[in-house]
């Protein structure tokens, strides 16, 4: 027992410690969009029911670094706001599946080619997503936009009314940008994370590492079953990362990691639930038939692209397994290890806090 704990909890570590300066930068990164891209800019873009609108709200979405419970109710804002059903869906797809924390985990565990097609690959499903869904027709009552009504909307972040509201200083924006990167969007990521990475220690060292090879041979039957798994997963893009990087080390095909890192962010219960509510049952069913359609063809698509050029992604994973721990690396995985702590404690003490009070 106490060899598979030790064991386990090694195995964790050196996930932590490849992880944590990419995911450093990346919140740093969320912080900087946080501060510079305003809500009300992207919600302005999107009220057209046309393949721009669809296209901007698939390409807004892609770094911005919201979890599948966060960008529930930044879609839902955006919808009341006025944006096209087609637009808002593209938005609630994109971006649980990507972001600059998850595209930097990415490039951390896994390989280049991944941490390139993985933000394309969400831009195609969630544009191919809000592209069919506007072409059905309406099932809910129309939306009323922000600007007709006084009341405010559900989205984070301030949505505006007819005043344009002051825009503050730079230095402001910057920290309350960072403010929010390192403290509530942290706290909200971070335990998932260290889920993720608990799941993937477990996973590196207890199986064998032809396990996918040897019970997943077939190719199609590994893309369904990845799929399968990540429909009804309550996860985000930044903890599927290191338990996709150690199924791969098992022997699962890249292709099949890439279903399991789209599927698994973008649907869950609750989103699908929401889905149900603001854009209709119809609605619900193109959503999840396009994203798991779109999931096996990319898929597959991407498991032939590692067959023709030869590319070994267990390979360049593993490489990154062996190397030396830096004292950098180190330090930054006690940092962001601390940091997750601390966010975490706060806001269970603050809600005791509330609670007594």
């Amino acid at each position: 027992m106490v060899e598979m704990v030790a064991g386990i909890l090694t195995e964790c570590w050196k996930i932590l410690l490849e992880s944590s300066p990419y995911m450093l930068f990346g919140f740093l990164g969320a912080g900087l969009l946080k501060a510079f891209l305003p809500e009300e800019a992207v919600a302005r873009h999107l009220g057209a029911s046309s393949t721009g609108a669809v296209l901007k709200a698939s390409l807004f979405g892609i770094p911005l670094p919201l979890c599948s419970c966060g960008v529930i109710p930044a879609a839902v804002g955006l919808r009341k706001q006025g944006a096209s059903k087609g637009a808002s869906a593209a938005f609630l797809v994109s971006t649980p599946e990507s972001g600059v924390d998850s595209i930097a985990i990415t490039w951390a565990l896994l390989d280049p080619v991944m941490t390139v097609v993985r933000p394309l690959a969400a831009f195609f499903t969630a544009t191919v997503t809000g592209l069919l869904i506007n072409r059905l027709p309406e099932e809910t009552a129309p939306v009323v936009p922000a600007e007709a009504s006084a009341s405010g909307c559900g989205c984070s972040g301030g949505c505006s009314g007819s005043t344009a509201p002051v825009k503050p200083p730079l230095g402001q924006r910057l920290r309350d940008g960072l403010s929010y990167a390192f403290g509530e969007l942290l706290a909200d990521i971070g335990r998932w994370l260290l889920l993720g990475i608990l799941v993937a220690g477990v996973l590196a060292w207890w199986l064998p590492d032809d396990f996918f090879a040897r019970h997943l041979g077939n190719e199609f039957s590994s893309l369904l079953i990845m799929l399968v798994v990540g429909i009804p997963l309550y996860i985000c893009a930044s903890a599927s990362t290191p338990v996709a990087a150690a199924m791969v080390l098992k022997g699962l095909s890249p292709g099949a990691a890439l279903v399991f890192l789209l599927a698994g962010p973008a649907t869950n219960a609750a989103t699908i639930t929401v889905v149900t509510r603001f854009w209709g049952r119809r609605a619900t069913v193109v959503y999840l038939a396009a994203i798991a359609g779109c999931s096996l063809l990319l898929g597959w698509l991407l498991n032939r692209f590692y067959a023709w050029t030869g590319l070994d992604i267990s390979r360049w994973v593993t490489d990154f397994r062996h190397e030396e721990a830096s004292l950098p690396a180190m330090a930054a995985a006690l940092l962001l290890l601390g940091l997750i702590v601390w966010q975490n404690l706060r806001g269970w003490w603050g809600k005791k806090a509330g609670c007594c009070g």
